[in-house]
């Protein structure tokens, strides 16, 4: 086929194509491999690149303890923070399943911290609660307790942004929701019958039958807190502190490439990451096989 009459024929549709080409390629490709190429560099944002292989790689994974710290961060949060988000948005969309009155004013006001969040505005909010003068601690005074400064104490600033994570149960309890709505009720009547009690309907139906969509959440939300960033820098002032203890990868990678000017090493910070969440989420996949049941 002549390119000519090719064009004739496809053109409208790759004219309308059009936008969504240029957008991919100059926001999403074009940066990706643009980024590829400086983890291999020595760049400073006010020169050229410099070739210098795999030397920001070796120094990140043999000598950077910065990197060490923030990884144990992260992933203590990741996996702390997602099991107790699913398991309260578990809790709630099944609370929500009893077929209340209002369920849909409830449904939109639980939805409504997934919105907000991840925001500097919450994340502020959530700086003020738990600072030495705050509301948690006012509250405690009521009893006779002497609060600390949560998010200024290290054994604590962390589990404050976790409490942050689960808050935001929303959207996966929309999506618990949706799934609890689609297992009929003829199986609990069964399991009934067979004499069954509350929990073993839970744990013999509910549970295997809401499996795919626990892996999905449990999927989005380990993508997601990998790469939370809000909450820590507002929290810690942009430090990752005290003593480095909510010095979380995403925050760790800002300083580098946007404090300290080091975008080739912070490039390469950023591929590391990228490689991390693929393991997870390969290795998630790889046992579902095996606790994931799909109806056939």
């Amino acid at each position: 086929m002549r390119p000519t009459h090719f064009f004739k024929q496809n053109g409208t549709g790759y004219l309308f194509l059009a936008p969504w080409i240029i957008g991919i390629l100059a926001f999403t490709l074009i940066p990706v491999f643009a980024s590829l190429y400086i983890s291999f560099s020595k760049y400073e944002m006010f020169g050229s690149p410099v070739w210098i292989g795999l030397d920001n790689y070796k120094e990140i994974l043999t000598g950077d303890e910065q990197f060490a710290k923030s990884l144990g961060v992260t992933f203590k949060y990741v996996l702390l923070g997602v099991p107790l988000e699913l398991a309260f948005a578990l809790l709630i969309a099944m609370m929500l399943h009893k077929g209340i009155r209002g369920l849909r004013l409830y449904r939109a006001i639980y939805y409504v911290p997934s919105l907000f969040g991840g925001s500097v505005a919450i994340s502020l909010l959530w700086r003020q609660l738990f600072g030495a003068q705050g509301l948690v601690n006012q509250f405690l005074a009521m009893f006779g307790i002497q609060g600390i400064s949560w998010i200024a104490t290290p054994e604590t600033a962390l589990y404050t942004i976790i409490l942050l994570k689960v808050w935001q149960f929303g959207s996966p309890m929309i999506i618990f929701l949706a799934g609890l709505q689609q297992i009929p009720n003829d199986l609990y009547e069964s399991a009934s019958i067979d004499g069954a009690g509350r929990w073993a309907k839970f744990a013999k139906v509910t549970i295997p039958l809401l499996t795919p969509i626990i892996f999905f959440n449990m999927i989005m939300q380990i993508i997601s807190a990998f790469q939370a960033f809000t909450p820590a820098y507002v929290i810690s002032g942009g430090s990752g502190g005290p003593l480095n203890s909510t010095l979380f990868y995403t925050l760790y990678l800002y300083q580098k490439g946007f404090v300290s000017f080091q975008m080739g090493y912070a490039s390469a910070l950023a591929w590391i990451l990228l490689i991390i969440i693929a393991a997870f989420t390969t290795l998630a996949f790889l046992t579902s096989k095996k606790w994931v049941h799909y109806e056939k």
